[in-house]
């Protein structure tokens, strides 16, 4: 089967777009706004950019009646966002911090997660994650979209500060990805989870593009 997406109808009872591009990393974020109100939300339109700076995005969509996210509208204000990586123990908490609560509502209270002061971000990050990034602001680029909901504020950031936990750093050096058991979003209600890794190197690569590939600092 296939179909034009807007054109025309889509054969299927659920649309495919989301379960076709996975998995998706989890952008959980955390922020404060102007006045101190601090705000957490997961977005599983994120992803990293380049490598050297370090730069990632998330793209947010609006809500139905227009307004944009607290997330953007923070990250604008105060010049920052701080990125905490989503794991299968975490799982529960990412989804409580999903909910549209009303502003002024601390997520990380109804998620139960506490609290860490960045070092260079105003905003808050989640203790328990075991990676972050702290993410200096760079700017919004808004797609329209056909309906409301469908238009997104893309937000671009610069990596200034990246946290990772002792204990899940392997003796090569290296993150010890299925200890972490990162968590991503899939379409519909789907979540994966990162349990095993396996390895392939490209054929014929150079030894700098092997280091390139592994992030050899």
């Amino acid at each position: 089967m296939h179909y034009a997406p807007g054109k025309e109808t889509c054969p299927l009872p659920y649309s495919p777009f989301k379960s076709c591009t996975v998995p998706r990393p989890i952008g959980w974020l955390s922020t404060v706004s102007a006045d101190g109100v601090a705000n957490l939300a997961p977005y599983s339109q994120w992803q990293n950019l380049t490598f050297d700076p370090p730069m990632v995005m998330f793209a947010a969509n609006r809500y139905p009646d227009g307004r944009r996210k607290d997330t953007v509208l923070n990250a604008e204000a105060t010049g920052w966002f701080v990125w905490n990586m989503a794991t299968w123990e975490l799982r529960e908490a990412v989804n409580i911090s999903a909910m549209a609560l009303p502003y002024g509502d601390d997520e990380f209270v109804h998620a139960k997660v506490t609290k860490r002061p960045a070092v260079d971000a105003p905003g808050p990050m989640v203790a328990e994650s075991p990676c972050h990034f702290e993410c200096r602001y760079l700017s919004t680029h808004h797609l329209p979209g056909d309906s409301r909901v469908g238009g997104v504020d893309i937000v671009f950031g610069r990596v200034e500060r990246i946290h990772v936990s002792d204990d899940v750093v392997d003796g090569a050096g290296k993150l010890d990805i299925a200890k972490i058991k990162p968590i991503a979003r899939m379409g519909y209600y789907d979540y994966a989870c990162v349990t095993e890794v396996f390895e392939m190197r490209v054929p014929g690569a150079s030894a700098e593009a092997e280091a390139g590939l592994m992030g050899k600092a």
